[in-house]
């Protein structure tokens, strides 16, 4: 190669950098583990600590055993500590509730397929409840 080809070479380096850069950027907000929980968690839970809806507050989640959380009317599947809720069993629960605490009061909620998705909300619920 002769020397004459260097800036190309770096041109066409810089533009690789600039590609992947708009790639990442370009990535659908499917893997925000925010906009993730509004969509699928938002309508019944909340990350607001001691803010109740139809569902538990999920502020803290991660570590506290079901039915902890005072004042919230629970299914008799995850009333008494029924579930601790550790990242692998959010994550089973999130992909199927029923599989987990059979009889939940969850419906309409049927899960969420995708593992990365899962992941991202998880992710969103530990550093919410720091």
């Amino acid at each position: 190669m002769s020397d004459r080809c260097g800036p190309l070479v770096a041109g066409g380096a810089a533009l690789g950098l600039w590609l992947v850069a708009s790639i990442a950027a370009a990535q659908p907000a499917g893997l925000d583990g925010q906009l993730l929980f509004n969509n699928a968690c938002r309508t019944c839970h909340t990350v607001k600590a001691d803010d109740n809806r139809l569902g538990p507050s999920l502020h803290g989640v991660v570590g506290r055993a079901s039915g902890a959380v005072a004042g919230v009317n629970y299914s008799s599947a995850l009333a008494n500590g029924a579930v601790t809720w550790d990242e692998a069993t959010l994550d089973r629960f999130i992909a199927n509730p029923d599989a987990v605490a059979p009889g939940n009061g969850m419906k309409p909620y049927s899960g969420i397929a995708s593992a990365e998705e899962r992941a991202a909300i998880i992710a969103y619920l530990k550093d919410s409840g720091d």
